[in-house]
């Protein structure tokens, strides 16, 4: 039995997972490159492995087909973006994920990130470390009109959290609007165009799909307010990076907290625009989310293994919204 951990950084923090693979009599590489893999490095590497604790690396139909003993993929974390469902499904290899586990942290990272864009924290500690002392004038959180593009885990949580806040007006949009969701905000369930023109935040936490591949463009970035602001902790592809690059380099939008990219690490012109933030896909990455992600996914890779039943199997609804479009 070996399993492939491709993810890094992998117990950095808790030995755990490692114990329980041992102790389980399980073989295991953790990813000797210590980064995130290209589609070609992984396939060269998965021949002789039966499970992979995957991060976000590419696991393609290619990838699979040099790998004649995978049977099994535990996903660290919840996006399924980067795993083809379907050739997985062919060739009889289970999928499974920790939908839960980042999603508290995700959350929290959002609201760091409207406070200080709203704040302009991130550009007066640029001004401090050039000799500048600069006061900028910000907003407050509970006087401006929130916009949720995705009401799932991470949403809600967003959601929880502005409640503190006593937002005035949240304007939310999902495939299929919880009406019956329980807060003490007046969430009013609006197409996004209406985000679009009237929020002065806008966060997006919602899947990577065939819909939702640059979701974001240059016509629904002029849609936003001069002043607004934009949040992308889901995934690099929702927004597109050059057009929101052209926006901002013209003066349109107050600032963007983008924490996942195309293509990472990320290289890319936004890193030019000062009041732009950006983040090394680290939403997830507190202490207590990332090693719940790790033990979860390990244990479903002992579970298997052991040929027990998997406790976080990918369901259907995934596979229909990676190829059916969200």
């Amino acid at each position: 039995m070996k399993v492939l951990i491709t993810t890094v950084p992998f117990a950095d923090k808790d030995q755990a997972p490692l114990r329980q693979l041992k102790a389980s009599g399980i073989e295991y590489l953790i990813n000797p490159l210590n980064r995130k893999l290209t589609e070609k490095e992984l396939a060269k590497m998965v021949k002789d492995f039966d499970v992979i604790i995957a991060g976000t690396e590419i696991i393609s139909d290619y990838v699979m087909s040099c790998a004649p003993r995978l049977k099994m993929i535990s996903r660290v974390g919840i996006g399924l973006d980067s795993v083809d469902l379907v050739a997985a499904r062919k060739r009889g290899i289970k999928v499974s994920y920790t939908p839960e586990a980042p999603a508290p942290a995700v959350a929290e990272i959002t609201m760091g990130m409207i406070l200080t864009l709203l704040r302009f924290i991130h550009l007066s500690n640029t001004k401090m470390h050039q000799g500048d002392w600069c006061r900028y004038f910000g907003r407050r959180l509970s006087k401006c009109t929130i916009g949720i593009i995705g009401v799932g885990r991470i949403g809600r949580g967003v959601i929880k959290h502005l409640e503190g806040f006593s937002t005035v007006r949240v304007l939310a949009n999902d495939m299929i609007p919880c009406h019956s969701l329980k807060t003490t905000l007046n969430i009013e369930w609006v197409d996004k165009e209406i985000i679009y023109k009237e929020s002065d935040v806008i966060t997006l936490h919602l899947p990577l799909t065939t819909t939702t591949k640059d979701l974001i463009k240059e016509c629904e970035l002029n849609l936003m307010k001069q002043d607004a602001i934009l949040i992308n902790t889901s995934r690099g592809g929702i927004v597109n990076e050059a057009d929101l690059y052209k926006v901002m380099k013209n003066g349109h939008l107050s600032g963007a907290a983008i924490d996942v990219f195309n293509k990472e690490p990320y290289e890319g012109n936004l890193s030019q625009i000062d009041r732009c933030l950006l983040t090394s896909h680290m939403g997830s990455m507190s202490v207590d989310c990332r090693n719940e992600m790790e033990v979860k996914a390990t244990d479903e890779a002992v579970r298997f293994l052991k040929g027990k039943s998997l406790d976080s199997e990918v369901p259907e609804v995934e596979y229909n919204a990676q190829y059916e479009g969200w």
